[in-house]
């Protein structure tokens, strides 16, 4: 059945392709700060075990808001490592950082990510698509906050 909610199907499909950057840069953050829970180590570690513990349960419940609203606009979502490495800005590490790098490393995430949403808005607006919108902003606030929090982390 043809989609019909005030979106023109170019519109849609734009809208959908910046998310599905937006996806794979969201799941991307997610893995990495997954694999840093499980190998930070230090003086820092339970504070940092237990932050990015909540940090990626956060960026799991974001990746499927994401896939469901490129689903919503008619697209499918990108759902495969080899889809996230082609459409992510974010790198991976390479090895386990110190925890100082971690830190680092997922500030630049964060942002990473706000960049990729904020890059969005342009054609949401131009299209009046309030829903995805609504949920950039929400993951712009999200994103902005804990990188604030990350970079605090590493004052002198």
């Amino acid at each position: 059945m043809e989609i019909d909610i005030g979106i023109n199907k170019k519109d849609r499909k734009e809208i959908a392709q910046g998310l599905s950057h937006l996806l794979a840069d969201t799941y991307t953050l997610y893995l990495t700060t997954h694999n840093f829970h499980w190998n930070v180590t230090g003086p820092m570690f339970n504070t940092l075990h237990l932050m990015f513990e909540q940090q990626y349960n956060e960026l799991a419940l974001a990746v499927d808001l994401i896939a469901e609203r490129i689903r919503a606009l008619g697209f499918p979502a990108p759902g495969t490592y080899t889809a996230f490495a082609e459409l992510a800005s974010l790198k991976e590490p390479k090895g386990v950082p110190s925890a100082a790098d971690m830190i680092k490393h997922l500030v630049v995430g964060q942002e990473t990510v706000v960049r990729t949403a904020r890059s969005i808005l342009p054609l949401v607006d131009k299209a009046s698509d309030e829903p995805t919108a609504d949920l950039l902003t929400q993951r712009m606030q999200v994103h902005e906050k804990t990188a604030w929090m990350l970079r605090s982390l590493l004052e002198s």
